[in-house]
């Protein structure tokens, strides 16, 4: 999925949506350590109050915040796997049974704790709901369009969440007149931080794929694989994090591991035209993925020497053990760019690499930076002074 499918599933997390049907809610707590499943509990979503209906609201639309391939993540189930969670999931869209489908998810919560122990208790949500989307806009003229022709796909979104005991606090009693202490029993779960969680199908223009789901974890470029293997049953995946460090390797054996700041600035230059001439905000599309031929291009065309096909394809072949990798170009277009010194750390945009020269003046080392405005340091002026 990507990103503006992702949106727009997002969006329809509110009250009172007709784009957004939520039918039911599979809560179950299970305890530390032991993973035993204390108590669970399916309601129709309908009956719950505004207030809770409002946190699991917000709950979906975490599951589903954060950058592709660094938080958000569209996994491949893997073929022919043994109490595969692709069956169990799609056996769960299909029945209509509701004590079925609870007892499908019963068996994911049992995978999710096969092989994994928490320090503390936990809750799993897992939401049934149907999401529709208009296959046109309502025309003003013929009326035609809207709701009345739509997409409607059926989906299991479920999020991993944490569980805390509350603090003993100090309270004044009105009635009594008196301080004393309360102390709280019931655990505070925590809808705002999942832990993990993951939507299913994924959707691809507009189309329900329950050959792939959505798999969002806790932190950015920190999946849990132990998570998406055992209790997923997908595939290898890669972060947008690791894919940087691959491109990041390839660039340092082709031009060498110094580089003039302009060729790294006609590199993330090249990449970024490459994106945008990929985006349409008409068309959702995903990001453009970059072969050994097209980081042939983007090193040729950003001035890096003595770059040929066989060479770029011979550097994948050595660090991929695959010539045929592929990176996505967004993966490899970072929103800052990191200087390292002893004696300072700065960060810029990738197009202002250009302004960057290092040089050497009066037998130092030093790191120029071309600037068009005054400094400010500590809310004060910098005073400039001729070399």
């Amino acid at each position: 999925m990507n990103k503006k499918e992702i949106a727009a599933i997002r969006r329809q997390f509110k009250p009172d949506n007709e784009l957004m049907e939520i039918r039911d809610i599979f809560n179950v707590y299970v305890q530390k350590e032991s993973g035993d499943i204390f108590h669970h509990e399916t309601r129709p979503f309908s009956l719950l109050d505004k207030e809770s209906q409002d946190l699991f609201y917000e709950n979906c639309k975490k599951v589903l915040t954060g950058q592709v391939n660094t938080k958000l993540f569209t996994l491949k189930f893997e073929r022919d796997v043994e109490d595969s969670t692709q069956t169990i999931l799609y056996e769960g869209l299909e029945t209509t049974d509701r004590n079925e489908w609870q007892a499908n998810m019963l068996r994911i919560v049992e995978k999710m704790y096969e092989n994994k122990v928490y320090d503390f208790d936990t809750v799993v949500t897992f939401i049934y709901g149907e999401y529709r989307k208009p296959v046109k806009r309502r025309s003003l003229e013929s009326g035609e369009g809207g709701t009345d022709n739509i997409y409607a796909n059926t989906f299991i979104i479920c999020s991993l969440n944490k569980t805390s005991q509350p603090e003993t606090s100090l309270v004044f009693d009105y009635i009594e007149k008196e301080f004393k202490a309360h102390n709280e029993v019931d655990p505070i779960i925590n809808l705002t931080k999942p832990l993990s969680g993951f939507l299913f199908p994924a959707f691809h223009n507009d189309a329900a794929d329950v050959n792939h789901l959505l798999y969002s974890a806790g932190k950015a470029n920190e999946p849990d694989y132990t998570f998406i293997e055992d209790v997923l049953n997908c595939g290898d995946m890669i972060t947008a994090a690791e894919e940087k460090d691959s491109f990041e390797l390839i660039v340092s054996k082709l031009a060498g591991d110094q580089v003039d700041a302009n060729v790294l600035s006609n590199i993330y230059e090249e990449i970024d035209q490459i994106i945008q001439e990929n985006d349409d905000d008409e068309v959702e599309t995903d990001a453009p993925n970059l072969g050994y031929r097209d980081i042939e291009h983007i090193l040729s065309a950003s001035g890096v020497e003595d770059i040929d096909t066989e060479k770029v394809k011979d550097t994948f072949q050595t660090i991929f053990s695959d010539d045929q990798h592929e990176f996505k170009a967004d993966s490899l277009l970072p929103k800052k760019v990191k200087i390292n010194t002893e004696i300072a750390k700065l960060s810029i945009s990738p197009e202002h690499l250009k302004n960057v020269k290092y040089i050497t003046y009066q037998g130092k080392r030093c790191l120029l930076l071309e600037i068009e405005d005054n400094v400010e340091i500590e809310g004060f002026q910098l005073e400039s002074s001729p070399y």
